[in-house]
This record gives C-alpha cells, structure tokens and sequence, in this order.
C-alpha cells in the first residue's frame, strides 16, 4: 500500500508540474572564438546563457533607458559605426550635453581589463552604471529608479525571470547587458588568416610591409601587443601622448573646426563659438582615478582590431582619420612633463606610412556584418510610459498601505 502511495504521489506531482509554467534560464552559449583571438574569460557568477543575451540585447538597444525615453546605449555606440559613432568626435547625451571624451567601441570589449578611456571600472557587469546615472549621458536619477521602470515596461515581462529566474535587479540589469556585450567578438581578420592561419596571399605586399613598420621602426607593437597565438593589439595600460595635456593646458584658439554633418567641416572663429557654447570641459586622464601625478593625462591603449570601422581616434576624437593618427605618432606625439617615454619622433617615410595605414585596415573582422544585423534583433519604437515611474511606485506602494 505504501508503494501504491507513493506512486499515487508521484503521479500528482508530475501532473501539477506540468501546469505550472517551467522558466528556465540555463541555455548555455559558449561563443566561438574566432581565429587570432585568445580564449574569453567569463565569470563564474554570470555564465552567458541566451535568455541574458536576448535581455541584454533588448536593454541595449532601449531608449527608454534613459531618463527622458531618447537615448539608448547603441545612440553612442551605433552598430553600423563599429559599436561607436562617426559623426562626433565626442558624445553627446541627453539633451545635447557635452561629453569630454570620445565613444569608444563595443566590439571585444570582454577582453578589457578596465573600462572608459581611463579605467576606472573594473567589471563589465557595473560598466553600464556609469553612463546610466550621470548628468550628462543617460541622467537616471537613482538605481532604484532604473530598476523600476524597467520593472513597469511590459515589453520586460518575464524577461528577467526566463534569463534569471528571478525579478529584474539592478545586478541582473548589468549582468544582462555584460552577457549581450561579451558576444561582441570579431576576428578572423585577413591579418589572422596571414599571421596566425598560414595563409600567404590574405595579405598583399604593401600591408605585408606596413606590418613590419608596425612591429619595428613605427613601434606600435611596444604598446599595441601582437602575441605568438593571438593578438588583441593592447598592452592594456595607460599613457600619456601629449593630446589630453595640450588640450587642457593650452585651450585657447583662435579657430575650431566645427562639424555641420559626416564629413563636412567648418573653421570658425573661436569668438564666435565662446558666445554659444561653453568651455571645453577639463580633463586629467587616468590621474583622476589614482591621484597619482604620473598618471597625468594619460589615457588607456585601445584594442586596434576593427580599427578602420572605429573613427574617430584617440580619447577625444580629435583625430579624424588613420593617417591623422599616423602622422601624429611620427612626429612623437606632443612633447610635456608627463609623456609616456615610449612615444617619440618615428620619421617615417611616405610609403612607410601608407603600408603601415594599409596593414591597420587588415585588421577588420569577418563577421562586423552579422554583429550588426544581430543587434538590430532588438525591438524599436517601444512606446513610451504614460507616467513617470516613481510616481507609479509610489501609487502601488500608497494602496498597498493604510
């Protein structure tokens, strides 16, 4: 009888188990590493599964995450730019708010040790923080406001249990997006299939020959790392080239070149410009998380793959082309106090410096394509919230209560 029981027990259970819905968040995905790239660490508290890329991806591409419902974090870092933007050498935020600094790109960004041009956060799950709570990006009043209006959207619901099973969170927040952004890898350049994959003809001889300027007389590679098995083309560290120091101690001008569209630049008057717009905002570097003086307008090596696909360069995107920045690098960058002792004058010749422009563009991965098709798998056009979240809490909260 007590065998009869318990298979009557069984049975129920079974039965009730399968009317309740069974969320599950344990998809696995173990993204293909391609060719040239080393292997991507991911942290044990945030495996990727494809229920957080899917949520990570959607929050992603959301105006809504923004306190007035117009910018999302692909506005700055735009699929079809390479994760970034070409058309301001600055961001902007919300209601054109200046930015000092250059949007920098999305792809491989797993593979950072530190995050922003000056590294200030170490964790791509709190990343998204950052630009989510200040003033001049996004403008979120509080994280717990955040968490709130996400909660409200209806296009959210059950999202955060499929991927979590659990409500959303603002550690599930970040978790989702750094799950989505740790898919964003791209190899398998020409320059692998050359370098690491044995093919002789990827890359023609002038590109052949800019590689040796960038591993010998151009040094690049002193900061710009090309290892035995792969290559991500940063030391991870932070130095000082002269641009940020110029900038900050030596602002006045009598001309700025103005951009009125992609492309289309102005000089205009420094007079002009000072009764429309303010200042340029100061800036240290890396200083400004250390404290340390030597960390002085220094700012962190970026990852080169992608490189063409990625204007405009440097930390403000002050440099609108490669050659630009080749140029720049040739003459020792600018001279102060501080500058990193492995930037100096390179008197490169004209053929060295367009072999060497013409390797940098190798470096493009073969699936930028299918990277930005699958971004836009987000939904657009979301409708926006009739009230305000807070206010909406607030009237739960308040009938909930006496």
């Amino acid at each position: 009888m007590k065998v009869i029981r318990a298979l009557r027990w069984l049975s129920m259970a079974s039965v009730l188990s399968s009317l309740s819905p069974i969320v599950r968040a344990d998809t696995p995905v173990n993204v293909p590493i391609p060719l040239g790239l080393p292997p991507l660490v991911i942290p044990a508290s945030n495996r990727l599964t494809q229920e957080k890329i899917d949520l990570g991806r959607h929050l992603f591409m959301d105006r809504r995450l923004s306190h007035n419902n117009t910018l999302s974090c692909g506005m700055c870092h735009v699929p079809e730019q390479g994760f970034t933007s070409h058309e301001l050498g600055a961001a902007v935020g919300m209601e054109g708010r200046s930015h000092r600094r250059n949007s920098p790109t999305m792809f491989n960004v797993g593979y950072q040790r530190s995050l922003f041009h000056d590294g200030r956060e170490p964790h791509l799950e709190d990343q998204i923080w950052g630009p989510l709570l200040t003033k001049n990006e996004m403008d979120m009043p509080a994280i717990g406001y955040v968490v709130e209006k996400v909660r409200q959207l209806p296009e959210y619901k059950g999202m955060f249990e499929a991927a979590f099973n659990g409500p959303v969170t603002a550690e599930r927040i970040g978790q989702a997006i750094a799950s989505y952004e740790r898919t964003l890898v791209s190899g398998n350049s020409r320059f692998d299939r050359w370098y690491y994959g044995g093919e002789k003809n990827a890359l023609n001889a002038t590109e052949q020959r800019g590689f040796q300027v960038f591993m010998g007389k151009g040094r690049c590679a002193a900061c710009h790392s090309v290892g035995e098995k792969s290559a991500l083309f940063t030391d991870h560290k932070f130095h000082n080239t002269g641009l940020g120091w110029e900038r900050t101690m030596f602002p006045e001008r009598t001309t700025y070149r103005v951009q009125l569209a992609p492309n289309v630049f102005v000089d205009v008057n420094a007079q002009h410009l000072t009764k429309s717009s303010e200042p340029p905002l100061p800036d240290v570097g890396r200083y400004e998380v250390t404290y340390n003086p030597k960390d002085s307008w220094a700012y962190k090596t970026p990852i080169l793959r992608n490189v063409e696909l990625t204007s405009p360069y440097m930390h403000d995107g002050s440099l609108r082309t490669l050659e630009e920045v080749v140029d720049f690098y040739d003459k020792g960058g600018i001279d102060n106090p501080e500058k990193s002792p492995l930037i100096v004058r390179l008197n490169l010749t004209p053929d060295e410096k367009s072999a060497l422009v013409a390797f940098l563009k190798s470096l493009t991965g073969d699936n930028v394509a299918a990277l930005e098709r699958d971004a836009r798998q987000a939904p657009e056009n979301l409708p926006i919230p009739e009230r305000d979240p807070s206010d909406t809490f607030m009237s739960q909260v308040n009938a909930r209560r006496p």
